[in-house]
C-alpha cells in the first residue's frame, strides 16, 4: 500500500533532520513531531516515532534501536526514512484517495544523489508528482516576503542538521551558503563540553534542554544556574552538578562562531546592488536555531546590519512549503519538479 494512499488532499512536507511538519491543503499544519524512530533491532519493524518514540530514547533494551533517519538534511536511512513517513501520515489522514502532488523542502546545499533520494523516498511510496523547494526560499515565502520582487533580501535558516544561508531575488536563490553545522551541532558540543570539562556524561536530551533554557550567544543581562544530572565518567555513578549560562556559552562557542563565518562569507559574495538592499532590509533569522537567546545581537554585532527574528520562526519552512503547493502554478519558477517514471 502507498504511502500517499491515505491521502485526498495534496500535503507539504518539511522533512526536517530535527523535525517533520506536513501541512495539508485546505487544512494548514497537520502534524509536526520528532524525526526519531523506535524499531525493532532485528526486523527493523517500527515499534514508535515521532513524540512517542523521543520519550524512549536513552531508555530502551537492546533489541530496540532509536534513530533519527535523516542526518545533515539528507536521508540516511532510506527504509526507515519510507516508514517514518508513512506512519506519520496514518496520523492526519484515513481517506483512500492518492494524493497528485506533493511539494518537499530540501536544504540548498543538497547534492543531485540526495534530491533523488528525497524523490524516491517520495515515489515509491506512492506520490503522483514531486516537487522539491529549497529550504530558505520555503523560509522566505513562509514569513511573507514577495520572493518575485528585484529586491535582495538574506535568509538564514537554522535548522537541526543544516544551517541555510541564501540571498534571494526575482524568485531565485543568488548566492547560498550551506553549512552542516546547526542545531544538532550545538547540542553535540554541549555533550563534550560537560565530558571534557566536568567529567559528566549527559544525554542528547538533556543537553538539548540546556541548549533552549540557557544557551546562549552573547551575555546574558543575567546569568541562569541550573542543576545538570548525569553519569559520572570517573565512578560510574549517577552525579549532579550547578553550571551556568556562562558554561553553555562556552560550549556553543565553535558552532555559533561558524554560523557567523558562513554569513560573512554570504555577504563577502554577494552582488552590490544586492548589497544595498540588505543594508536596508537586514538579515531574516528562521528556524529553530533563530531562538537562541542572543543570535540576533550577535549577528548584528558582527555585520553591522539590521538583523529580524521571523514571527514564528519553527513553522517559516512548513508555512512556505504549503504556500507554495495552495499556489503551485504562481511558484512553479521556484520549484523542481520530478514525476514518477
Amino acid at each position: 500500500m502507498g504511502l500517499f494512499n491515505f491521502f485526498s488532499n495534496d500535503v507539504a512536507i518539511d522533512l526536517g533532520t530535527a523535525n517533520t511538519l506536513i501541512w495539508m491543503k485546505g487544512k494548514g499544519i497537520v502534524l509536526d513531531e520528532p524525526s526519531i524512530v523506535a524499531f525493532d533491532s532485528t526486523t527493523k519493524h517500527i515499534i514508535a516515532i515521532g513524540h512517542e518514540a523521543k520519550a524512549m530514547t536513552g531508555k530502551t533494551h537492546r533489541g530496540i534501536k532509536i534513530i533519527r533517519p535523516l542526518r545533515d538534511g539528507a536521508i540516511a536511512d532510506f527504509e526507515i526514512t519510507e516508514g517514518m513517513l508513512r506512519a506519520f501520515i496514518r496520523k492526519v489522514s484515513m481517506s483512500w484517495q492518492p494524493a497528485r502532488r506533493v511539494v518537499v523542502c530540501v536544504p540548498s546545499g543538497i547534492t543531485e544523489v540526495e534530491k533523488r533520494a528525497v524523490r524516491d523516498s517520495c515515489e515509491h511510496a506512492g506520490a503522483k508528482e514531486v516537487h522539491l523547494i529549497a529550504e530558505p526560499m520555503a523560509s522566505a515565502i513562509g514569513i511573507g516576503l514577495n520572493v518575485h520582487d528585484p529586491v535582495g533580501n538574506l535568509i538564514v535558516d537554522i535548522g537541526g542538521g543544516t544551517t541555510e544561508i541564501a540571498v534571494i531575488a526575482l524568485s531565485g536563490i543568488v548566492s547560498d551558503e550551506s553549512i552542516r553545522t546547526a542545531g544538532d551541532e550545538m547540542t553535540e558540543s554541549i555533550v563534550q563540553f560537560f565530558r571534557s570539562s566536568n567529567n559528566l556524561r549527559i544525554g542528547d536530551r538533556t543537553a538539548e534542554m540546556l541548549k533552549c533554557q540557557v544557551g546562549s550567544a552573547m551575555p546574558l543581562e543575567e546569568e541562569i544556574l541550573i542543576e545538570v544530572k548525569g553519569q559520572d565518567l570517573v565512578h560510574g555513578i549517577p552525579k549532579m552538578i550547578q553550571v551556568s549560562s556562562v558554561d553553555i556559552r562556552k560550549a556553543l562557542t565553535k558552532p555559533i562562531n561558524e554560523i557567523v563565518q558562513a554569513v560573512l562569507r554570504l555577504l563577502e559574495r554577494t552582488p552590490p546592488e544586492l548589497a544595498a538592499d540588505i543594508f536596508d532590509r537586514g538579515i531574516m533569522l528562521t528556524g529553530g536555531g533563530a531562538l537562541l537567546k542572543g543570535l540576533d545581537e550577535r549577528l548584528r554585532s558582527e555585520t553591522s546590519l539590521p538583523v529580524h527574528v521571523a514571527e514564528d520562526p519553527l513553522l517559516a519552512v512548513v508555512k512556505g512549503t504549503g504556500i507554495v503547493l495552495d499556489n503551485l502554478s504562481e511558484y512553479s519558477n521556484v520549484v523542481i519538479k520530478s514525476s514518477r517514471f
